[in-house]
C-alpha cells in the first residue's frame, strides 16, 4: 500500500506520494532531501514514534500506520556548502494571502449562519484543560506560527525558533491573564510545538488550553469567498462565567481571523526571529506585547480604546 505524507518545513509543505509500506523512514528522509536539499542525518521528524519513542530509520513505513497525507514537522537545516546549488522551494499554490479587515466592507460577526456555526462549535468542541481558569484574569488569546514560533525558520532548536524574550513576556502577561493558544493546524502539532518551545511545563506561568483548527468556523466573504477564522465566541460561550469580549484580547498574525470579532484582535506584524546564533536579541517584539497587555489591563473597560476599530497592527 502506498504511503502519502506532507512535509512541513521553512514555511512551505511538501508532498511526499512515492513510498510504501514496505519502505523506511530513511527513505523517506531521503525523498525529503530531495525536495528541501536538509540531509538526513540534519532531519528530525516530529511525531514519528514507535511505542513512545522516535522511530528509527530502519523502521518501515508501515508500522507507524500513518494516516493518508499526514502532515509531519521537520526541523532541520541545508549544509552551508550546499545552500548555493539547492534548487529554490516550490511555491505553495494553497497559500492564501492576508488581508486587511479594513478593506472587508460587511459585517460578517452578526449573521445568522455564523453564529450557528459558533453555537455548534460551543456544543461539540471539547475543550481539554490543561489548568483552571482563574477568577478575576482576563483572557488572552495567542496565534502561534509567526506569532510565538518563527514558522519560516531553519533553524533546529526549540530555543531557536521562538522569539527572542518569548517566556518573559508569558510570565509577565500570566500575572493578569489567563492564557490560551490557538493555532490553524492540528493539536498534534501544537502540543509538539508548544513542547519543542519550552511552554507547555514552564514553572513561570501556565497555559489554561489550547484550540486548534478543529475550533475554527468558515465565513463568506465577497471579496476572498469561504475563509477560516477564529471566533471568540467559542471560547466565550463554553466559558462565559469567565471570559467575554470585554476581557479577551487575541494576539494573530493573519488579521481574517478577527473577522468574527474585530473588536478583540490586536494583529502582530511579521518578523522572522532568525537562529539566536546568528544574531543579538535585539527584537523588541515581545517586550512590546508585554507593554500593551499592561497598558490595556490599566485601561477602563479593558479594551475600550479598541472598541469602536478593527484590527490593529502592533509596530513596537
Amino acid at each position: 500500500m502506498s504511503v502519502s505524507v506532507i512535509i512541513k518545513w521553512g514555511g512551505q509543505e511538501y508532498s511526499i506520494n512515492s513510498l510504501s509500506e514496505e519502505d523506511t523512514v530513511m527513505d523517506l528522509k531521503q525523498s525529503i532531501k530531495t525536495l528541501t536539499g536538509v540531509l538526513p542525518e540534519r532531519q528530525k521528524l516530529l511525531g514519528l514514534k514507535v511505542k513512545g519513542k522516535p522511530a528509527e530509520d530502519e523502521v518501515k513505513l508501515g508500522v507507524l500506520k500513518l494516516k493518508p497525507n499526514t502532515k509531519i514537522m521537520m526541523m532541520g537545516t541545508r549544509e552551508e556548502s550546499l545552500e548555493d546549488v539547492l534548487a529554490p522551494p516550490p511555491e505553495n499554490d494553497d497559500v492564501v494571502n492576508d488581508f486587511d479587515i479594513e478593506e472587508e466592507v460587511i459585517e460578517v460577526e452578526n449573521r445568522e449562519e455564523n453564529l450557528a456555526k459558533i453555537a455548534r462549535r460551543v456544543k461539540d468542541y471539547k475543550v481539554e484543560e490543561l489548568n483552571p481558569p482563574r477568577e478575576g484574569k482576563r483572557l488572552l488569546v495567542l496565534d502561534v506560527d509567526y506569532t510565538l514560533f518563527d514558522h519560516k525558520s531553519c533553524a533546529e532548536t526549540g530555543q531557536e525558533l521562538m522569539r527572542p524574550y518569548l517566556h518573559e513576556f508569558l510570565t509577565s502577561a500570566y500575572e493578569d491573564y489567563d492564557i490560551v493558544i490557538w493555532s490553524a493546524t492540528s493539536m498534534k502539532w501544537i502540543e509538539a510545538k508548544m513542547k519543542e518551545l519550552g511552554v507547555t511545563d514552564n514553572p513561570n506561568y501556565k497555559i489554561t488550553f489550547m484550540l486548534d483548527s478543529a475550533a475554527m468556523i468558515t465565513v463568506h466573504t465577497p471579496k476572498r469567498g469561504v475563509v477560516e477564522v477564529k471566533p471568540l465566541g467559542v471560547i466565550w460561550g463554553k466559558y462565559e462565567e469567565f471570559y467575554n469580549r470585554k476581557n479577551t484580547i487575541m494576539f494573530d498574525d493573519i488579521g481574517r481571523n478577527f473577522l468574527m470579532n474585530p473588536q478583540n484582535g490586536l494583529k502582530v506584524s511579521i518578523k522572522a526571529a532568525e537562529p539566536l546564533r546568528r544574531r543579538c536579541l535585539t527584537d523588541k517584539r515581545h517586550h512590546g506585547l508585554s507593554h500593551t497587555c499592561r497598558t490595556l489591563e490599566t485601561t477602563n473597560g479593558f479594551i475600550s480604546n479598541f472598541i469602536n476599530n478593527s484590527t490593529r497592527t502592533l509596530n513596537p
